[in-house]
C-alpha cells in the first residue's frame, strides 16, 4: 500500500495568496483614480495580518502598500505630463485639475515653492492633499525624477502611517472584523477632519473680511 500525502494549505497561506495581490491592484488603481480609499485598505490589510500567526505579514502589508502606492503616484503623474506636452490635454490631465481646487492648488504651490519636494510627504499624509500638489508639481515642470525621489519617502510615510492606524484597530479587539470596522470609521474620521476645519473657519474669514 503506498501512502499519499496530501498537502493542506493553511487559510492564512491562501488569505495571503490572494489578499496581497489584491491590496496591490486596489491600491494602485486608487492611486490612479482618487475615489478607492487606499488608506483604509492598508488599515484594514494590517488589521487582518496584525491577527495572523506567519510571520512577516505586517512588513509585507506595508511593502505591498507603499510599492503600489508609489507606482500609481509615478504613472499618474507621468500620464499628467503627457497632458501638459499635448496640445490638446488629456483625460488624466483634466481628472487631476478638477480635484484640484483653486484654493488648494494656490496653497499647494505655496509650499511647493517654499519646501520643494519634500511637501509630497505632507501631502501624501493630509486628506486629499496629494492632487493638488501633484498638480502644482505638473504646472511647475518639475522633472519625472525629480518627483520619484520625493515621492518615495512620502509612500512610505503613509503607508506606514496607516498600517499603524490599522495595528491599533486589531490591538483593540479579539476579532479581526472588529478591528477591520474600528480602522476605517478612524480613516474616515481622519479624513473628514480638514473639510469640516475649513467650513469652520469660512465663516470666520467672512467677518473679518
Amino acid at each position: 500500500m503506498l501512502a499519499v500525502t496530501t498537502a493542506v494549505v493553511p487559510p492564512e497561506s491562501t488569505q495571503q495568496a490572494v489578499g496581497y495581490p489584491s491590496l496591490f491592484l486596489l491600491v494602485f488603481i486608487g492611486a490612479l483614480v482618487p475615489v478607492v480609499p487606499t488608506g483604509a485598505l492598508v488599515s484594514s490589510a494590517a488589521v487582518v495580518a496584525f491577527h495572523q500567526t506567519l510571520p512577516f505579514s505586517l512588513l509585507m502589508v506595508f511593502a505591498v502598500g507603499s510599492l503600489s502606492a508609489f507606482l500609481g503616484d509615478v504613472a499618474l503623474y507621468w500620464l499628467g505630463q503627457r497632458g501638459m506636452r499635448s496640445k490638446n490635454g488629456s483625460k488624466w490631465l483634466e481628472a487631476i485639475r478638477a480635484r484640484a481646487p483653486e484654493e488648494r492648488l494656490t496653497q499647494a504651490q505655496d509650499k511647493l515653492a517654499d519646501h520643494g519636494v519634500t511637501v509630497l510627504v505632507l501631502s501624501r499624509l493630509v486628506p486629499a492633499g496629494r492632487i493638488p500638489v501633484m498638480l502644482a508639481c505638473l504646472l511647475a515642470k518639475m522633472p519625472l525624477r525629480r518627483f520619484v525621489r520625493g515621492d518615495i519617502p512620502a509612500c512610505l510615510a503613509w503607508a506606514a502611517t496607516y498600517q499603524v492606524i490599522g495595528i491599533v484597530g486589531g490591538s483593540l479587539f479579539a476579532e479581526p472584523w472588529e478591528g477591520i470596522v474600528a480602522a476605517i470609521l478612524l480613516t474616515v474620521l481622519i479624513s473628514a477632519v480638514p473639510s469640516v476645519w475649513r467650513r469652520m473657519r469660512r465663516p470666520s474669514d467672512r467677518q473679518h473680511a
